[in-house]
């Protein structure tokens, strides 16, 4: 009985389950890659930039909510292959109020469509990639946030516990989300790029390069696009050249096999 006890004790707790979305998009001007970042105007953190939320419904799983958080934000539906699991985050040190356990998704815009805040924000901005030499950093020239700094989801979540975040910093523990969204992409660019989605269905390989360049800490110029080709051609089909009227010879256009075969 005792152990029965214990056991009912430890399952009381029935934790909110929202959906966090890192929304990409590339803008054609800047050739940035961007995200999208929204000031909250709910407690908690209220005033705080943070990644998208939405809290999942009764009648949607998961990947559904994601999408759906997608068409309230932005207005553009879209098909499943924009979209993909992250991770789950699960620490109860992430809120300070009643435990919310986050099912992280990213969703790789084919367009950077105009922005307006919708519930529960009073504005929402594209913010740019950069890096830095201890990670990278999101910005649209006025604030700039950093991804996290530690190393470790553990000694992450030791700090954010202890210290009292201010408004030069994300909401809850969007900045880790943000680190391991990063990590994620990079480490996937060699054989799942995901992200070149940003760039809609067809795409230059100087576009891809311009993409790989911030998640590998790079100019993109330094990306040699000889090579570049050549090692990603198990990837990428040439779909002829492009229509693009400036002067010279017009570029070749790609798209990702694995997805558009």
């Amino acid at each position: 009985m005792r152990g029965t006890d214990m056991d009912s004790e430890s399952i009381l707790e029935q934790p909110y389950i929202n959906i966090t979305n890192i929304i990409w998009s590339f803008d054609q001007i800047t050739s940035k890659v961007n995200i999208l970042l929204v000031k909250r105007s709910n407690k908690p953190y209220n005033g705080y930039w943070a990644l998208p939320e939405t809290f999942m419904r009764t009648n949607e799983s998961a990947d559904e909510a994601a999408l759906r958080l997608v068409r309230a934000k932005i207005g553009m539906a879209l098909s499943n292959s924009h979209t993909e699991q992250l991770a789950t985050f699960t620490n109860r040190l992430r809120t300070p109020e009643q435990r919310t356990l986050s099912l992280a998704y990213m969703t790789f815009l084919p367009d950077k469509p105009m922005l307006k805040p919708g519930y529960g924000a009073s504005d929402a901005r594209w913010f740019s990639m950069d890096y830095t030499e201890s990670g990278y950093a999101f910005s649209d020239g006025e604030l700039t946030f950093p991804t996290a700094q530690s190393q470790t989801e553990s000694q992450y979540y030791a700090k954010l516990a202890k210290s009292s975040l201010s408004k030069a910093h994300l909401a809850y523990d969007h900045e880790w989300i943000l680190k391991v969204a990063c990590e994620r992409i990079k480490n996937k660019l060699d054989y799942q790029p995901n992200i070149l989605l940003v760039l809609g269905p067809q795409f230059t390989l100087k576009d891809a390069r311009l993409v790989y360049a911030p998640f590998l800490k790079m100019p993109f110029e330094l990306i040699d696009n000889s090579n570049f080709k050549k090692s990603h051609r198990h990837l990428f089909t040439d779909v002829g050249t492009s229509m693009s009227n400036r002067p010279g010879r017009p570029a070749r256009v790609y798209k990702l096999s694995y997805l558009f075969p």
